[in-house]
């Protein structure tokens, strides 16, 4: 099989940019301006309700139409409003999570950070995915996760320098362009923040369900705030908070303290109507266990840290039945 690489797909997305679109057309120009003009017409004859519910029925044909992926049941988003919140290491041990609570269950993980992919670090994997013979690209697999990210197709320290078109592009092909097999979860991890990114894949493929991640900060949590209300907008059901980094218990004395503040994530769970889904604290194995690509759920099962990230990933099943019922 051939081997997808940074320089490939680079050309791909170089070529799928520039390539003529039919909506360019000289047609499509002269169709939308007819448009616009009939709209300015109408505007001294309609009142505000119509006018509005017009723009509405106008902007909702401009959006792309959500197509599922091919072989994937659902798909949960893990995001933050922020960086630094340890949003990548609860998406790779929520996914392991789904798959120990129920091991029926096949799991895939699909890292949509372009600029910081964390995935390939995170699952101790390295090398350039194959591609399948309809020009698919094959996720690597470890830990029985197959796992699709940017990471794969550049060196560990190569700055990827794409504008805005050419990441929308990127996304596409990593939304569209895997052969995923069959899947009963997808987990995404998506870039912090609420930008072009977020909006592209919430409008082009139905989602289950957002995971929003956030420490007890205050500084955090505004942000988180931000995340959960864009998904509310674009119509995302939020399946709940997880409170990360939400307590440190000293190892000699077991004295517990609460760095980064107190139930703050609890507390804007309240306040937005949404499920608190659960606490992972603040843990030096948490850390050392990703450090080395060996997640904790899978590294250390039998220890408090993985039996957190298991009761999240129970709870995020538990609110996808209330969701889809």
């Amino acid at each position: 099989m051939a081997l997808f690489t940074y320089s490939r797909l680079s050309h791909l997305l170089t070529v799928s940019i520039y390539k003529p679109s039919v909506s360019r057309t000289g047609s499509g120009i002269k169709h939308g301006a007819a448009c616009c003009v009939l709209l300015k017409r109408c505007q001294r004859s309609v009142d505000s309700k119509a006018l509005q519910e017009r723009q509405r029925q106008q902007m909702a044909r401009g959006l792309p139409k959500q197509k599922p992926i091919t072989g994937v049941k659902q798909v949960i988003v893990v995001a933050s409003g922020k960086g630094g919140v340890g949003k990548s290491t609860t998406a790779v041990n929520l996914a392991l999570g789904l798959m120990a609570n129920d091991p029926s269950k096949s799991v895939g993980l699909l890292d949509a950070d372009v600029f910081g992919p964390s995935i390939p670090k995170l699952m101790n994997l390295k090398g350039n995915p194959e591609l399948s013979d309809n020009n698919c690209m094959i996720p690597l697999t470890n830990y029985g996760v197959p796992c699709m990210s940017m990471g794969f197709l550049v060196e560990d320290v190569a700055p990827i320098v794409w504008r805005g078109l050419m990441v929308m592009s990127a996304i596409e092909k990593l939304l569209r362009q895997v052969d995923w097999g069959s899947l009963d979860y997808l987990v995404v991890d998506m870039p912090p923040g609420t930008g072009d990114v977020q909006l592209s894949i919430t409008q082009n493929i139905p989602i289950a369900g957002a995971v929003i991640v956030s420490t007890p900060q205050d500084i955090a949590l505004l942000d988180a705030r931000r995340g959960a209300e864009m998904f509310k907008k674009v119509n995302v059901p939020v399946l709940g908070l997880v409170q990360n980094m939400s307590v440190f218990q000293c190892p000699k004395c077991n004295h517990q303290t609460h760095i980064f503040g107190s139930d703050g994530a609890r507390q804007l769970a309240d306040t937005l109507g949404v499920t608190f889904l659960g606490d992972i604290p603040l843990h030096i194995n948490i850390r050392e266990t990703s450090d080395r690509g060996q997640p904790v759920v899978v590294s250390s099962p039998d220890s408090p840290e993985a039996a957190a990230y298991r009761k999240v990933a129970s709870a995020v099943v538990q609110r996808l039945q209330q969701v889809s019922s």
